[in-house]
């Protein structure tokens, strides 16, 4: 556990929040979201989909393990009035409470105990948006371990309980070096 903080706070305390860029599946689909409500930025790092989130109208909980981007989220929101919670913490199941939000956003973070508790943890008619890396890949780019890269079509299975309202995976399909290649996107809504 102690070298993941380490590996991750060393890595967020070269950049700024600032510097953090929103997912592709929230920003192009950014008309999807409810006006009001609450939102889950989960393993945000240094909090680009929460600050989004939170231009957008939204009460934002900013979940991660690293110290050094929760503080660093922190003081953004601070500085620019936005209602972003952020906690630092390393999340289990038991991190998310059930029928807490609006919308949920995973980026590039996988851990597939999680994936249960994530649908549990959406208000009846939430949204999940999840991006995240494939095992099937166009380019050698990190990560590498199948731990933490999705087999084709897998979020689909994962979120199964869910209504998919969008999913894109482009895998090695055409012209490789155009398009979103090595991530598999996917929104999902929590029906009532």
């Amino acid at each position: 556990m102690t070298y993941l903080i380490d590996k991750w706070n060393a890595l967020h305390s070269q950049s700024n929040t600032g510097d953090d860029r929103v997912t592709a599946v929230l920003n192009e689909h950014a008309f999807l979201l409810p006006q009001t409500g609450s939102a889950l930025d989960l393993a945000c790092g240094l909090g680009g989909n929460a600050v989004f989130l939170a231009r957008h109208g939204l009460a934002v909980t900013a979940l991660d393990i690293s110290s050094v981007a929760i503080n660093k989220l922190t003081r953004y929101a601070a500085e620019h009035k936005l209602t972003i919670n952020a906690d630092q913490q390393h999340i289990t199941p038991e991190s998310l409470k059930a029928n807490r939000f609006d919308v949920i956003v995973v980026s590039r973070f996988l851990d597939r105990t999680l994936m249960n508790a994530i649908i549990d943890a959406l208000k009846p008619n939430g949204l999940l948006f999840y991006q995240t890396f494939t095992r099937e890949k166009a380019t050698d780019t990190p990560p590498h371990n199948p731990d933490y890269l999705l087999a084709s079509n897998e979020l689909l299975a994962l979120f199964a309980p869910l209504t998919a309202v969008f999913y894109q995976e482009n895998a090695l399909i055409g012209q490789q070096q155009r398009g979103l290649r090595n991530e598999a996107q996917y929104i999902g809504q929590k029906t009532g």
